[in-house]
C-alpha cells in the first residue's frame, strides 16, 4: 500500500501541471482585471497605470506571466496580493484552517446522520420511518445550499429569538463572538448554522444512496449463505452486508468533494465564515490573480489528496482489493 500511495503522489504531479495551466489562463482569460476600477478614477492617470502593470509584470505575455508564476510556485511562493498588498501563502495559511474546520464538521455531521438514515431505511423498506425519510431527503436534494442558508438566517436569527434575553437563537457572523476568539464551545456555537447549510443536501444525497446500495446487498447470495449459516441478524446486517454497500458510497464521496468546497464558498460567503471560499470571493470581485490562483491550486491538491485516501480506503475495507 505504501508504494501504491507513492506511486499515485507521484502521478498527480502532471496532473497538477495540466490543472496549473488551464486555471491560470481560464482566470486571465475573465473580462476584467486588477486595474479596472483604477482606470475608472479620473484621478489616476494613463501613465500611473501603465507604471503599475510594469511593476507588476501585467503587461507581460501571458505564457511569461504563467512561467513566472509557476516558477515561483514551485519554490513554494504563491505571490503576493494585489489587492491586500500581502503574501498570498500568509493570507492562505490563515484562512485554510478555518474552511477545513467547516468542510470537516459537515463531513463527519453527514456520516453520522446519513449512515445510520440509510442503514434504517434499507432494514425496513417501504415502512412509515422510509417514507418519511425519502420525502424529508427530497426536499433536502432540492434545496440550494444558498438558499438554505438565507433560510436559516431568516429563521434562527431574524424570526425567533431567544425568549428570555430576546438575542437570536444562533450568530450568523464569523466564527466566534469578539471578545471571545479561540474558545471552543463559541466556535461550535457560530459552526450550527453553516454546518447545517452545508451538510443537509449531502446528508438527503448520501442515506438515499445508501440505502440503495444496502438494499442491492441484501439480495446478495454470501448474506443468504450468512443467515443460513446461523449468523444473527445484526451480524449479517451490520458486519456482512453494511461493510460492501459502503465501498460504493466511499467512491461517491471521493467524487464529491470538489462539490463539497464549492458548497463552503458560498455558505462562507453567506455566513461571512473567514475561510478560503470567501478569500475567493473577495479575490475574485476584484480580480486579484495571485490569491484567485493560490486559493484554486491549494484546493486542487486538497482534493487530490481526499481522492489518494479514498483509494487507501478500499483496502481497509475491502481485503480483496490488492495494490500492485
Amino acid at each position: 500500500m505504501l508504494n501504491y500511495a507513492i506511486r499515485r503522489i507521484l502521478q498527480t504531479i502532471p496532473i497538477l501541471f495540466i490543472i496549473s495551466i488551464l486555471l491560470f489562463f481560464l482566470v486571465r482569460s475573465a473580462p476584467g482585471g486588477p486595474l479596472t476600477s483604477a482606470r475608472r478614477n479620473p484621478n489616476v492617470t494613463k501613465e500611473q497605470i501603465e507604471a503599475i502593470e510594469e511593476k507588476l509584470g501585467l503587461n507581460d505575455p501571458l505564457p511569461v506571466q504563467y512561467g513566472r508564476w509557476i516558477s515561483d510556485m514551485f519554490k513554494g511562493n504563491l505571490g503576493q496580493s494585489i489587492k491586500f498588498h500581502r503574501p498570498v501563502n500568509e493570507m492562505i495559511a490563515e484562512r485554510i484552517p478555518n474552511t477545513l474546520t467547516l468542510v470537516g464538521a459537515s463531513f463527519l455531521l453527514t456520516l453520522i446522520v446519513a449512515i445510520p438514515i440509510g442503514m434504517l431505511s434499507a432494514r425496513k423498506p417501504y415502512s412509515l420511518f422510509d417514507y418519511a425519510m425519502t420525502t424529508v431527503t427530497f426536499i433536502g436534494q432540492s434545496i440550494p445550499v444558498y438558499w438554505l442558508g438565507l433560510g436559516l438566517i431568516v429563521v434562527f436569527y431574524v424570526t425567533l429569538k431567544n425568549p428570555a434575553s430576546g438575542v437570536p437563537f444562533f450568530p450568523v457572523g464569523g466564527m466566534n463572538t469578539r471578545g471571545k476568539e479561540g474558545e471552543l464551545l463559541d466556535t461550535l456555537w457560530h459552526l450550527v448554522l453553516p454546518v447545517t447549510a452545508l451538510s443537509l443536501g449531502w446528508i438527503a444525497w448520501y442515506s438515499r444512496f445508501l440505502r440503495s446500495s444496502m438494499m442491492d446487498v441484501l439480495h446478495e447470495d454470501f448474506v443468504r449463505t450468512a443467515k443460513a449459516k446461523g449468523a444473527s441478524e445484526n451480524a449479517v446486517y451490520y458486519k456482512h452486508a453494511l461493510q460492501n454497500a459502503i465501498l460504493p458510497l466511499v467512491t461517491l464521496i471521493a467524487l464529491d468533494l470538489p462539490s463539497l468546497f464549492a458548497g463552503a464558498l458560498f455558505v462562507e460567503t453567506i455566513f461571512s465564515w473567514p475561510g478560503m471560499g470567501r478569500l475567493f470571493w473577495d479575490a475574485a470581485k476584484g480580480r486579484d490573480y495571485p490569491v484567485l490562483l493560490g486559493v484554486v491550486m491549494i484546493t486542487a491538491v486538497l482534493i487530490i489528496f481526499c481522492n489518494i485516501l479514498a483509494d487507501l480506503a478500499y483496502g481497509w475495507l475491502d481485503p480483496r482489493v490488492k495494490y500492485e
